[in-house]
Parts: C-alpha cells; sequence; structure tokens
C-alpha cells in the first residue's frame, strides 16, 4: 500500500507544498475574520474595509484553486 501511494506521488512531477502553505494561510485567515466578526459588533468597520477583507478572501480562494488545477494537471 506505501509503495503504490508513493508511485502515485513521484508520478506527478509538481510540488503540492504550495497549495498547503496557501490552503493553511486562507485557513488562519478564516479564523481571524470568523473571530473578529464573532466578537465586534462592528467588523469590518466600514464600506472600504469590507472591500478589503472580501478582496483578500477572494484572492486567497482564487489562488488555492488555481494552485489545486496547476498540482493536479
Amino acid at each position: 500500500m506505501v509503495h503504490a501511494l508513493l508511485v502515485l506521488a513521484s508520478e506527478s512531477g509538481r510540488s503540492e507544498v504550495p497549495f498547503f502553505v496557501l490552503g493553511g494561510i486562507f485557513a488562519v485567515w478564516a479564523v481571524v475574520v470568523g473571530g473578529l466578526g464573532t466578537t465586534s459588533a462592528t467588523f469590518p468597520g466600514g464600506r472600504a474595509a469590507g472591500i478589503a477583507v472580501s478582496a483578500v478572501s477572494l484572492l486567497l480562494a482564487g489562488a488555492c484553486m488555481a494552485l489545486s488545477i496547476y498540482v493536479l494537471s
């Protein structure tokens, strides 16, 4: 079983490390935004801050999707 997994892992020439690092950053971002949104009634504080939080979230999500496609192709 382990041999089969190693063979499958070696067939993909692209490293999955960037995906896991960016996914970890995205997870931390989600926890921080969720925590701030739960504890603060005025989060994110204004229209510009709301747009910035949304933009960062969309950028991280898009980058994770792009990296997953890159690694799998």
